[in-house]
């Protein structure tokens, strides 16, 4: 049995969700599943080592690279999977254009989420209802994330990692700038920290000149030394790193993401998303802004980020 799944949104986070839907599909067919993904979701950083996953073809439909997009790009996509000979596609979207491909490239089976339904799909709850209707398995939304062992050890070894120390990952970064706190709130949570803890903090961010500038901030204080930056190490020699940590601050933000499925307690600051982009793990523990008992777009909470709170939550999790 040859299975292709597709899932379309962009980023880390978003692929990171579905992958307990994929390991269902994956069980109940006992077969892998290769992925059509777009290359912002950055799948084959982080997806190597998962035994669930086969191929993952690149979805290339983006401002570098239009491939797949038009009509042209709809039948060069059909002929490219085609080539794969897949038994069964399952689409994680409503849109007609890919059940249209599946059907030019020959795929008999064909499992979607309902067309042209698009209106008010939450992002999990749609995928275990679809999930539930066509294979009847219930699906718990905590995915996780396989990495090697020997590759951890390395990574403690590598960077003099102690065990006798809190190793903290600073999630700062995040894809827009209403999700990113400012670099204030995290010294902040640093300084209560370090009063009660031997601690080290691993700062993980992206190249956007804001979120550089908020690393360089963080930089400049008078932890300086105590912090190793990550943003110039590729996702899957950020991994290693993250299993090292005892627990992970983030933003709403790939890390977040990748840190809880990983295993690791994440606190999840909620400034401007809705409350279960933090919430959906079992490892994940959402802080919410001052005053606010919900969060979602346009909430824009993130000077009411309480670094008292992150701190006492830090001290619950870690005691």
């Amino acid at each position: 049995m040859k299975i292709l799944a597709v899932q379309n949104r962009m980023g880390i986070g978003d692929m990171v969700i579905f992958l307990p839907f994929l390991e269902a599909i994956s069980r109940k067919f006992k077969s892998p599943v290769s992925l059509l993904v777009k290359e912002s979701s950055k799948a084959n950083e982080y997806l190597q080592k998962t035994k669930y996953i086969d191929k993952i073809i690149p979805l290339l439909r983006n401002n570098k690279n239009l491939d797949h997009d038009g009509i042209i790009g709809f039948f060069k996509l059909a002929k490219k999977i085609r080539k794969y000979k897949f038994d069964s596609i399952f689409i994680f979207n409503s849109s007609a254009r890919f059940n249209l491909i599946a059907k030019v490239a020959g795929i008999k089976n064909i499992y979607q989420y309902p067309i042209f339904n698009k209106k008010n799909q939450h992002i999990i709850k749609t995928a275990q209802k679809f999930i539930k209707k066509e294979l009847k398995i219930k699906v718990k939304p905590n995915p996780r994330i396989n990495i090697e062992k020997k590759q951890i050890i390395a990574a403690k070894k590598r960077l003099k990692i102690k065990s006798n120390e809190k190793n903290i990952l600073l999630g700062i970064g995040g894809s827009g700038p209403t999700k990113r706190v400012p670099a204030k709130k995290f010294i902040e949570f640093m300084d209560l920290v370090l009063k009660k803890y031997k601690s080290r903090f691993f700062l993980a961010t992206g190249k956007n000149a804001e979120e550089q500038k908020i690393l360089k901030e963080i930089l400049k204080s008078k932890y300086k030394k105590k912090c190793y930056k990550l943003d110039n190490l590729p996702i899957k020699k950020i991994l290693p790193v993250i299993s090292n940590c005892d627990i992970a601050i983030c933003n709403d933000s790939s890390f977040s993401h990748l840190s809880a499925a990983l295993g690791i307690k994440t606190i999840v600051l909620m400034a401007d998303t809705p409350l279960m982009y933090g919430s959906y793990n079992k490892y994940m523990h959402a802080i919410l802004p001052d005053g606010e008992k919900n969060v979602t777009h346009n909430t824009l909470g993130k000077n009411k980020i309480n670094s008292k709170k992150i701190f006492n939550k830090f001290v619950e999790i870690v005691k």
